[in-house]
């Protein structure tokens, strides 16, 4: 437990949701989103290898699922500083008792909320609203050839989308839905 956030939610064995704490006056708010010392408790031991922020315009957009296989299988804290989103993670990690069960929660500029993603999961967010900034560290750098990713629509899948889901990028929209064969990630 840290004084800089509290978990609101243990989920899928290793996701958690966590409330930022925030410190106000008048002129805003001031939060750290991550403390090196604060996450090693969860596994996150490694220094941060990317911090990478998206834009998305239009309520309804999905991004993701994506996730990296190993050995560049990561880590991710994700957190909404613009709008809102409903922030989704996948358990693929083979022989998990919650196999492809998804554990999904807003994350907004308003709630403070991040969500901490382990490896083995797949992960993505639907745009609640439009104009959205994301941000999310991550605990392994991109590595191009160990990319993968799910289809945000897969019926296997059941995520509740809550709006309809717009805008799939070709990438993503391209992605075959799962066969019976997918076994998961052997981390």
């Amino acid at each position: 437990m840290s004084d800089r956030f509290a978990i609101e939610t243990r989920a899928l064995n290793g996701v958690l949701l966590l409330a930022r704490r925030r410190l106000g006056d008048a002129r805003g708010h001031f939060s750290r989103v991550f403390c090196a010392q604060d996450f090693a408790p969860f596994g996150w031991t490694q220094p941060v290898a990317q911090i990478n922020e998206s834009r998305t315009r239009l309520r309804g957009t999905v991004r993701g699922l994506h996730y990296q296989a190993p050995p560049y299988a990561e880590k991710k804290l994700v957190s909404c500083l613009e709008g809102a989103i409903l922030d989704v993670a996948v358990d693929i990690r083979h022989g998990s008792p919650t196999f492809l069960q998804s554990f999904a929660a807003e994350l907004s500029a308003e709630n403070g909320r991040s969500m901490l993603v382990p490896e083995g999961f797949a992960h993505g967010f639907q745009a609640l609203t439009d104009e959205v900034e994301v941000v999310y560290a991550t605990s392994a750098p991109y590595a191009q050839e160990a990319e993968h990713a799910l289809h945000s629509l897969d019926p296997a899948l059941a995520i509740a989308w809550p709006l309809e889901v717009v805008n799939l990028s070709p990438r993503d929209a391209a992605h075959s839905f799962l066969s019976p064969s997918f076994t998961g990630l052997t981390l």
